[in-house]
């Protein structure tokens, strides 16, 4: 190929003796030019990454397979019509076309004409590998993912601290619910990526009360995210203690982190808004559970005081039964209270006292009949006063063994029983009040037994 005379037709002189000074568009011209006129049918080989399309055109980025560098190219619309090649990124594809400049940016291009497939590209291959192997070892294993905490206090996130990705994370974040972010900075692109990724992970995990981590960075083009596709990296987010969302690129994008981690996100946003609970449906939540649990309350209270009343029936039946007894006692015991000797004497002495009084008070004579009078009186008192008490223990004695005969203790522990209703706890005072088929409670001296009516005699 010849020697390419670029320099020869941009050197010369004006029209006043001295050297030219050329415009960047007449620079850019000439380039252009040259390279069309040189490269004007080339065969290059590569592998594609950041294919994008607009108006049916097609832009993209074409790598070298062995040495560290990319070409710009791009496919116009009549000619992507005609090629069968997958235009897409990690396709390694066989391009023939001009090689020219983009004069109003100065941008060295390729402008292809036609293309074919190659061959798998290295990028692809590398992650179809990569995929194999993690997926042989159970790390994508569905089964294997945990679930994310449904209220999380404290929110790890592993990206740039300077990235878009952070400040999307932080805004959806504080919109939704208050939780506490903590931020482990570190590397999203380039050789260096990995490793830093790697560290920040480990790094976030020596806070005790770390809940869940976002692993996030913005879009890109394949190279730009593959940090994210490396081995270490997949390794460290699989032993993370904590579940681990992977919110990488856009919704397009799939790296292994995204296939590694617990939940994958279509963006860094979404991944905020997979991880923080939104504060109204918390609200609606907690304001549901109060309402059913002041039901089950209501329920269990309920159910508790119908049968706090099945166990009391059976004592207010047993008081209605007890209750005249009870009257019948005290009235006793007032009588009997009336008829105590000491309640006898007592009432003497005093009429004694009034009647020494008035003997005082009269004079000798009278004093001396009425003392006589008195001591008669005294002897018959002693006298009679003797009987009167025998008499009236006895009466004592009769009248509390009277009480206690109609005591209803002493009338069971001589074999009878009380029988009452079941449900309602009345006595039973006659067999009309009873049909065949009542439950019964049976009260003897010594507690009570169920039965059964079982006919009439």
């Amino acid at each position: 190929m010849s020697e390419m005379p670029l320099f020869e037709r941009l050197q010369g002189q004006d029209h006043d003796g001295e050297e030219r000074v050329f415009r960047v568009s007449e620079v850019n011209r000439a380039v252009r030019f040259t390279l069309e006129d040189n490269w004007a049918n080339v065969l290059i080989e590569g592998e594609l990454s950041d294919v994008r399309r607009a108006k049916g055109h097609v832009y993209f980025t074409l790598n070298d397979e062995e040495d560290p560098a990319q070409l710009r190219g791009v496919m116009f619309q009549s000619d992507v019509r005609r090629t069968k090649a997958p235009l897409e990124d990690g396709a390694r594809i066989r391009f023939r076309g001009t090689l020219s400049l983009y004069t109003a940016r100065g941008q060295f291009q390729l402008i292809a004409r036609s293309a074919k497939l190659a061959g798998e590209g290295d990028l692809a291959a590398q992650f179809r590998k990569l995929r194999a192997k993690l997926e042989a070892e159970g790390l994508l294993d569905p089964e294997t993912k945990r679930s994310l905490p449904e209220l999380p206090r404290v929110v790890g996130v592993v990206t740039s601290r300077t990235g878009a990705a952070l400040r999307d994370i932080i805004r959806v974040a504080s919109e939704r619910c208050p939780v506490k972010i903590l931020v482990a900075d570190c590397r999203v692109q380039g050789d260096e990526a990995p490793a830093s990724i790697v560290s920040a992970l480990q790094l976030i995990q020596r806070v005790d009360n770390l809940d869940v981590v976002i692993v996030s960075r913005g879009g890109g083009s394949a190279e730009d995210l593959w940090a994210f596709n490396d081995e270490t990296v997949a390794r460290a987010i699989a032993a993370c203690r904590v579940p681990v969302v992977s919110g990488v690129g856009h919704e397009v994008d799939v790296t292994i982190a995204d296939l590694v981690a617990d939940v994958r996100a279509a963006t860094p946003s979404n991944a905020a808004e997979i991880v923080v609970p939104e504060r109204e449906a918390l609200l609606r939540d907690v304001r549901s559970l109060e309402r059913r649990l002041n039901q089950a309350l209501d329920n269990r209270i309920g159910g508790l005081r119908l049968r706090l009343e099945r166990l009391l029936r059976p004592l207010y039946g047993a008081r209605r039964v007890m209750d005249p007894v009870r009257e019948r006692l005290a009235e006793l015991r007032q009588r009997l209270m009336g008829l105590d000797p000491r309640s006898v004497l007592r009432r003497d002495r005093r009429e004694l006292a009034a009647l020494t009084t008035k003997l005082r008070d009269a004079g000798r004579l009278p004093i001396r009949r009425r003392r006589d009078r008195l001591v008669a009186l005294q002897f018959n008192l002693r006298g009679r006063g003797r009987p009167m008490v025998r008499d009236a223990r006895a009466a004592y004695a009769e009248l509390c063994a009277q009480l206690d005969a109609l005591s209803p203790l002493r009338v069971l522990e001589r074999g009878y029983a009380i029988a009452m209703h079941e449900s309602t706890g009345r006595a039973i005072h006659s067999k009309s009040e009873v049909k065949e088929g009542d439950r019964l409670r049976i009260r003897v001296s010594d507690g009570e037994f169920g039965a059964k009516v079982e006919g009439h005699e």
